[in-house]
């Protein structure tokens, strides 16, 4: 495994992962726009995360896909590759490649705790552990998701006049949020920006269930006082916004832990709601897979590579490029 000008590239396979440029043969973790490039030849995934390419790309999602369901193994040229859940999003994976008796796990993008929306991480022991590191500070330690939706849920009892516009990204994000409600109890319907409906329909119809959902764009901004309405981070100052009654504006997001960063987009109630794993359960995953050997990909590396080399694993960070925090 090495790294070249798309990427993270296994030599002995002929494939990239996650390639951020166009490449004959790629395997995707997952369908964020930042993984899952556009016109790569050859596409290897989950089913649900090619179903979310075709729907993001349409024909671009690629020339040839190819599903793999997690836990089945494939022999790519020299290599074979078995995909495992990542817990990031619906089809999210870790990438497991045995190659001439070592094992190289790629994890993509991942989350430790429980999420009703996807399959959850697994651990997979292994040689070399390539992590993400979105969230890899000791300041970042997100709370219970039940805590963050409990304080939803109580300003929508304080503004009963109010509406409450909360911005989430549309894959996964979304409808994890969605899903939370309803677990606390929240039946009323929620309210979607059109560009949230398609992938909450896909998710519907891979069994998640999510409950009475009104699509918001169309409809008088009257009608949603007291009502939770879902949108895009960047659509929380468009004009159909403004029409809605004295809107709360909630983001959710694991950078509402910076505080600095809810002032900057004029959040008056941060969500710390995380799609990636924060410096706990990045460390407790160092610990568990017992590597040998950590490479990190993106994001807070240095910490993470520290913290590795204080316990005696050799850690290298890779700094690519190209990777955003689109899950947040």
């Amino acid at each position: 495994m090495r790294t070249d000008e798309s990427g993270l590239y296994c030599e002995p396979g002929g494939f990239h992962i996650d390639p951020q440029r166009v490449v004959e043969r790629a395997i995707v973790t997952h369908g964020h726009g930042d993984h899952a490039r556009p016109n790569n030849r050859k596409v290897l995934a989950t089913e649900a995360t090619l179903d979310i390419m075709r729907l993001r790309l349409g024909v671009a999602a690629g020339d040839t896909l190819q599903p793999l369901a997690y836990g089945e193994t494939l022999r790519i040229g020299e290599v074979d590759v078995c995909l495992v859940p990542a817990g990031h999003v619906l089809g999210s994976a870790q990438v497991v490649l045995e190659y001439g008796g070592s094992r190289i796990v790629v994890s993509g993008d991942y989350k430790r705790r429980r999420d009703p929306t996807c399959a959850g991480f697994e651990v997979v022991t292994c040689d070399v552990f390539i992590t993400e590191a979105t969230f890899a500070l000791p300041v970042f330690r997100h709370p219970p998701d039940t805590e963050e939706i409990d304080k939803l849920l109580a300003s929508l009892d304080l503004f009963p006049e109010r509406a409450h516009l909360v911005g989430v990204y549309g894959l996964g994000k979304c409808q994890r949020v969605i899903a939370l409600l309803r677990e606390a109890g929240y039946d009323r319907p929620i309210y979607l920006h059109g560009a949230l409906q398609t992938l909450c329909e896909f998710y519907e119809a891979q069994g998640v269930a999510l409950g009475p959902l009104r699509y918001a764009t169309a409809r008088d901004g009257k009608e949603m006082a007291g009502e939770i309405v879902l949108a895009p981070p960047s659509a929380l100052k468009e004009v159909w916004s403004r029409r809605m009654p004295n809107p709360r504006t909630a983001m959710a997001s694991g950078w509402m832990r910076v505080r600095q960063r809810a002032r900057q987009r004029l959040v008056e109630l941060p969500l710390i709601i995380s799609d990636h794993a924060d410096w706990d359960e990045l460390t407790q995953t160092l610990t568990e897979v017992e590597a040998g050997e950590i490479w990190v990909t993106h994001g807070r590396e240095e910490a993470l590579v520290h913290w590795a080399a204080q316990r005696g694993l050799k850690a290298r960070a890779l700094s690519l490029a190209g990777f955003e925090d689109e899950a947040e």
